[in-house]
């Protein structure tokens, strides 16, 4: 994938149709707004169908399922490599822009234009797979993603103060100034801890450096 072209916080037009234009662009906050009712109405209901261990167990079981979702997308989805020219387009649209102009702030989110369809095809897949845990579980796999939009803005335009937000930040900034084929997950490195794609100064004793031009990271 190749290297940034902006740094800054600046947006480019990626369609003609202005309307597809306009919904290509997403405040950060608007997932929060619309998916905490989500989450809130399912998990209630899903917890007046099972007992209340049942319920933790789905509850953080739909976490770690979007867990997995979000590694499996990233690495598979976003980063695969097209052959061809159509191809290209599309892979650029879809995640090739971010690389591109990793500090669009109107461009970290996911459009709702892509994760209402998603959300909505997650329901009834859970509904068919989990019977009667699948609001629980769509609640936490819906906190999930929640979760990750958040941190993925933040890690883009937040400094991240404390071990943990250090931690992600740097993790992920990494991966688009540094290695692009390691450090998959977003919201958590699990999953390329799993899959050995974790970055080689995990493996190792280097310092973190200042790996954004106008930003400083450090632990």
């Amino acid at each position: 994938m190749a290297k940034y072209i902006s740094n800054k916080n600046e947006t480019v037009p990626l369609f003609k149709n202005p309307v597809l234009e306009y919904f290509s662009h997403i405040h950060p906050a608007t997932p929060v707004i619309v998916y905490t009712p989500v989450i809130i109405i399912t998990g209630y209901f899903g917890f007046g169908r099972i007992n209340i261990p049942q319920f933790a167990l789905a509850f953080l079981g739909g976490i770690l399922l979007w867990t997995i979702t979000e590694y499996t997308i990233h690495r598979w989805a976003f980063h695969y490599d097209p052959k061809s020219d159509l191809g290209r387009h599309i892979h650029f649209l879809v995640h090739g822009i971010h690389h591109a102009y990793p500090r669009d702030a109107t461009r970290l989110v996911m459009p709702l234009l892509v994760s209402v369809p998603l959300a909505v095809a997650f329901y009834f897949l859970f509904d068919y797979i989990f019977g009667v845990y699948h609001l629980t579980i769509f609640s936490g796999f819906v906190l999930g993603y929640v979760s990750y939009d958040s941190i993925h803005y933040a890690t883009h335009h937040f400094t991240m103060k404390g071990r943990i937000g250090n931690f992600l930040r740097v993790y992920h900034l990494r991966h688009h100034y540094e290695d692009d084929k390691t450090a998959y997950g977003v919201s958590n490195p699990l999953w390329d801890y799993i899959f050995r794609t974790i970055p080689k100064y995990l493996k190792s004793d280097d310092k973190i450096r200042d790996i954004a031009k106008t930003e400083k990271v450090t632990l």
